[in-house]
C-alpha cells in the first residue's frame, strides 16, 4: 500500500533588515530545487508547503543579498527574514523591484511596477518628483498634455483609472490646476500599475489600476529625511514606536510660491494666494505573530487667490486602518476600512457677485481580502467589499440677502462586491490566473427622478412626471459579473507568451468637457438613466530576456470594446444641471493597439525604451451626426526613452525624451455675433477631426552625492534642465477670425461669419525650466 506523507508549512515575513519596512515581491525558494516556490504578498507574507525533511531555503530580492537558511522540517514552522541591501558596484546598478526574470516568469502581463528610486532618478518639471508624470512614460499610457498630471491608459478617458493609496481611494490626483501629482515620493514605497490583465480583487473602474503603497516608517531606529526645492521643500521623520514592534512615519510637503509673491513691489500680486500642501502619516503595529495594524491617512490641499476678489480651493484626504490577521500558516486575512474624500470651493467676491461655491464627494469602505496557500502551485484569494458614496455635486450660498441660495442635491450609492481567484501553477511551462467578481450598485433615496414622455428625448419640455424615493428606498439597481482569465506559457526560461481577458463595470464616471481632470470635474453615479459602464479587453503578448536577465524585451497587443460610454452633447450645462440625463447621450467606444518596450536593468547605464501605437474612437447618438469620431486623448504614436548612466560612485546622469502625436481637437469653423459678443461657431460633424501640433521634449538631470563627515548623515544636490532644448510645445490654441467677403452678411446686424483666413495664435506654456534641489537623510544609531 502506497503511503503519502503530509506536507508542512513554512511561513512568515519577509523583511528590510536596516528599516523593518516588509519587502513585496520577495522570493523564497527550494535551493535544491527552484521550481518550489512562493513569493511574497503586498505585506510580505509568504506561505511554503514542503514534505517533511532538511532543506536550504534561499530568500531573495532584487537590490539585496540573498539570504539562505538550513532548516530541518517535522512540523509547520515560522521562520521571518530579513534581507540587508546589496552595495552593488558601479557595474552592477540594479534599478527594478521585480525579481529578475519576472518579465517572462510571472502570469502578470500589462502590469508594471516602478522601483520608487527609479522614479527620483527621472528628471521632472520644476525639480518636484512626480509618481504619475513617472507612469505616463511606460507604454500604453498618455498624458493629457504640457505639465498635467491626468493619465489615460489603453483608450480609457482619465476617470476610468482607479487611483489607490493604501487602498483608499484618490479621486482627484494633482496640484495646482494638474501640474504636480498629490503623491510626495518620500512616503511612497511601491507603485504598480495595471493596463490588463487586472486581478479579480480589483473593480470600479474599466480601463486601469494604479496602487501605491505607503511605507511603513523604520521600526529599527530615528531617521530624518528630506529636501529642499525651487518650488518646494519636504521633510520626513520615521523612527520606531517600540523598536522592532511599532514604528511611526510622518511626512511633509508644501510650496512657497506664495511666499515669492509676497516680496512683489505690485501690491495686487502680493495679495495673491498660490501654493498647495501635503501630509503623510503611518502607524503599525505588531501584536504578535498572527496579528498586525496599520493606520494611514493622506491629507492634501490646494489655495488660489486673487486678491480678495477670487479664490479657489480644494484637496484630498484619505484614511485606511488595515487588520492583518494569521488564521493559520496557510490563512491570510487583511480586513481594511477606508475612507476617502475630495472637495472643491469657490469664493467669488466682485461687484455685484459674491457667493460660495461647496462641491465634493465622500466613500466609505469595508473590506475582507483572503489569500489561502493551498499548496505550492494554488494560491487561492476571495473576498467581499462594500462602498457607501455620497455626492454632493453643488451648495452656492450667496452673499447677497436679496439673492436666494442654489443648490443641488445629494446623491446616493451602495456598491458591493464578492470575489475569487487563484494563482495556479499547472506546469513548469504553464500558468494560469483566473478569477470571477461580481459587483453590484444601489442607487439609494433621498431621491427624485423625472418621467419622460415615451418616445420623446430627454429634456425639460418633455417632463410627464417625478417619482420621489426617500432615504435608503431603492431607486435603481445594477448588478454583473466580472470574469478574470490571465494565461503564460513558457517556451524556455527566457521566453514566454501571454494572453489575458478581463471584463470591468465602472458605475461613478466624471461629467466634464474638459481633458486634463480639473478639480471642477463632476463625478455622477449610474441612476435610472445612466448605465454603468462595460469595459471587456482582450492582450496578447511575447516576453523574453536576454543576457543573463539584463534586458527585457516585450510585445503586447491589446484590444478594448467599451459599452454605455457617456459624451456630453454640444452647449450643454454640466456643473449647476440638477437633470444630467438631458445633457449626456450613450454609446459605445473601442480601442485597439500595440506596445513595444525594451528594459536594460543592470549596468552603468540602465533605463528603457516604450513605443505606443494607438487608436480610440467612439460612436455615440446625437455626438458627431452619430459617425464614429475619435476621442479627445487620442494619440497614434508616443514614444519615450529614460535613461540613467551611473558617471562614478558620486555622479549620476538622468535624462529622458518623449514624443506623442498632438491630441484630436474640435477647430471653430467661424463665429456668431450676439449683443456685441463673438462666439466661436463648432460644427459637432467634425468633431476631433483636427489636431494639435506633435509634442516632443528632453530632460535632463545630474544628481551629485556630496561627502559627509558625520555618520549617518547622507546628502546630495540634483540639478535638472525641464524642456531642455526649448521646445514651444503648443498648450493652447486661439482662433482670430477675419471677416469674409460674404455679400450675404450684414455686418450691421448680428449673425454667423464664417472666416476664410482664420488666424491662430499658439501658446507655449513652458521654456527651458532649470531647478535645483537638496536632499538630506539622517540615520540615528
Amino acid at each position: 500500500m502506497q503511503v503519502f506523507s503530509q506536507k508542512v508549512s513554512v511561513s512568515g515575513y519577509i523583511k528590510e533588515a536596516s528599516s523593518g519596512e516588509s519587502l513585496i515581491g520577495a522570493t523564497v525558494i527550494d535551493a535544491a530545487n527552484p521550481s518550489v516556490g512562493q513569493v511574497s504578498n503586498v505585506y510580505g507574507y509568504y506561505s511554503l508547503q514542503l514534505e517533511p525533511g532538511a532543506y536550504t531555503l534561499r530568500v531573495s530580492f532584487v537590490g539585496y543579498k540573498p539570504k539562505e537558511v538550513k532548516v530541518d522540517l517535522n512540523s509547520d514552522a515560522t521562520i521571518n527574514f530579513e534581507l540587508e541591501e546589496e552595495t552593488s558596484s558601479l557595474e552592477e546598478v540594479v534599478v527594478s523591484a521585480r525579481r529578475k526574470d519576472e518579465n517572462v516568469s510571472s502570469v502578470k502581463m500589462s502590469t508594471e511596477r516602478l522601483q520608487i528610486e527609479r522614479i527620483k532618478s527621472i528628471p521632472a518639471l520644476f525639480g518636484e518628483v512626480d509618481v504619475i508624470k513617472s507612469i505616463q512614460l511606460l507604454p500604453g499610457i498618455t498624458s493629457a498634455g504640457e505639465g498635467t498630471t491626468g493619465m489615460f491608459v489603453r483608450g480609457g478617458s482619465s476617470d476610468q483609472n482607479l487611483i489607490l493609496l493604501d487602498e483608499a481611494t484618490v479621486y482627484n490626483a494633482s496640484h495646482l490646476l494638474g501640474f504636480f501629482s498629490v503623491f510626495n515620493p518620500d512616503a511612497i514605497k511601491n507603485v504598480e500599475i495595471y493596463k490588463g490583465g487586472i486581478p479579480a480583487r480589483y473593480g470600479g473602474r474599466i480601463s486601469s489600476i494604479l496602487d501605491i503603497q505607503m511605507r511603513e516608517g523604520n521600526n529599527k531606529k530615528l531617521e530624518l529625511s528630506g529636501g529642499l526645492g525651487s518650488i518646494s521643500s519636504r521633510f520626513t521623520a520615521e523612527g520606531p514606536i517600540i523598536k522592532d514592534k511599532s514604528s511611526l512615519l510622518v511626512s511633509g510637503r508644501r510650496t512657497y510660491a506664495d511666499i515669492f509673491l509676497g516680496l512683489a513691489q505690485d501690491e495686487d500680486i502680493r495679495n495673491n494666494t498660490l501654493y498647495f500642501y501635503d501630509l503623510n502619516a503611518k502607524f503599525n503595529y505588531q501584536f504578535n505573530e498572527k496579528d498586525k495594524i496599520f493606520v494611514s491617512g493622506y491629507f492634501g490641499r490646494d489655495r488660489l487667490g486673487f486678491q480678495d476678489l477670487f479664490g479657489f480651493d480644494w484637496g484630498n484626504s484619505t484614511f485606511s486602518l488595515r487588520w492583518n490577521h494569521l488564521f493559520s500558516d496557510k490563512l491570510f486575512l487583511n480586513t481594511t476600512a477606508l475612507y476617502s474624500n475630495f472637495d472643491y470651493g469657490f469664493d467669488v467676491n466682485t461687484a455685484g457677485l459674491a457667493y460660495q461655491w461647496k462641491s465634493g464627494l465622500q466613500e466609505y469602505n469595508l473590506k475582507f481580502d483572503f489569500n489561502y496557500y493551498l499548496n505550492n502551485n494554488n494560491t487561492i484569494s476571495f473576498g467581499a467589499n462594500t462602498i457607501y458614496h455620497v455626492f454632493s455635486p453643488a451648495n452656492i450660498e450667496s452673499k447677497d440677502s436679496n439673492i436666494r441660495n442654489l443648490g443641488l442635491a445629494n446623491d446616493y450609492a451602495l456598491e458591493t462586491a464578492f470575489y475569487i481567484s487563484n494563482l495556479h501553477e499547472v506546469s513548469q511551462k504553464l500558468s494560469l490566473e483566473y478569477g470571477l467578481r461580481y459587483s453590484s450598485f444601489a442607487k439609494v433615496g433621498r431621491d427624485s427622478v423625472s418621467i419622460y414622455e415615451e418616445g420623446m428625448p430627454r429634456a425639460e419640455e418633455n417632463i410627464v412626471g417625478v417619482d420621489v424615493y426617500d432615504s435608503w428606498e431603492m431607486v435603481k439597481y445594477y448588478g454583473g459579473l466580472e470574469p478574470r482569465l490571465g494565461i503564460r506559457y513558457m517556451i524556455d526560461s527566457k521566453n514566454s507568451v501571454k494572453a489575458s481577458y478581463n471584463r470591468m463595470l465602472q458605475y461613478l464616471q466624471v461629467a466634464s468637457n474638459a481633458t486634463a481632470g480639473f478639480p471642477t470635474d463632476r463625478w455622477i453615479p449610474a441612476d435610472s438613466y445612466i448605465k454603468p459602464l462595460i469595459g471587456d479587453q482582450v492582450a496578447l503578448g511575447y516576453f523574453k530576456n536576454f543576457s543573463e536577465n539584463i534586458w527585457e524585451v516585450s510585445v503586447e497587443g491589446y484590444y478594448k470594446w467599451m459599452q454605455n460610454v457617456v459624451d456630453f452633447l454640444p452647449g450643454e450645462d454640466i456643473l449647476l444641471n440638477d437633470k444630467i440625463e438631458t445633457a449626456v447621450a450613450e454609446g459605445k467606444a473601442w480601442a485597439y493597439g500595440s506596445e513595444f518596450l525594451i528594459r536594460r536593468n543592470l549596468g552603468k547605464t540602465t533605463g528603457w525604451v516604450s513605443y505606443t501605437l494607438a487608436r480610440t474612437q467612439r460612436q455615440i447618438d446625437g455626438v458627431a451626426s452619430g459617425n464614429p469620431y475619435l476621442a479627445r486623448y487620442d494619440k497614434t504614436h508616443d514614444i519615450s526613452v529614460v535613461l540613467s548612466h551611473q558617471i562614478n560612485d558620486k555622479l549620476s546622469l538622468s535624462g529622458n525624451w518623449v514624443y506623442a502625436t498632438g491630441a484630436a481637437v474640435t477647430f471653430p469653423e467661424g463665429r456668431y455675433v450676439i449683443d456685441g459678443q463673438s462666439i466661436p461657431y463648432y460644427d459637432d460633424s467634425k468633431r476631433n477631426t483636427s489636431r494639435m501640433p506633435s509634442y516632443h521634449r528632453m530632460d535632463v538631470a545630474l544628481n551629485w552625492k556630496l561627502n559627509s563627515k558625520r555618520r549617518g548623515y547622507e546628502h546630495e544636490l540634483n540639478f535638472s534642465l525641464y524642456n531642455a532644448y526649448n521646445r514651444k510645445n503648443v498648450f493652447s490654441i486661439e482662433f482670430k477670425n477675419v471677416n469674409n467677403k460674404n455679400p450675404n452678411y450684414d455686418s450691421d446686424t448680428d449673425g454667423p461669419v464664417t472666416s476664410t483666413t482664420p488666424e491662430s495664435v499658439k501658446t507655449a506654456l513652458f521654456g527651458i525650466i532649470p531647478s535645483i534641489t537638496y536632499n538630506f537623510k539622517f540615520t540615528g544609531k
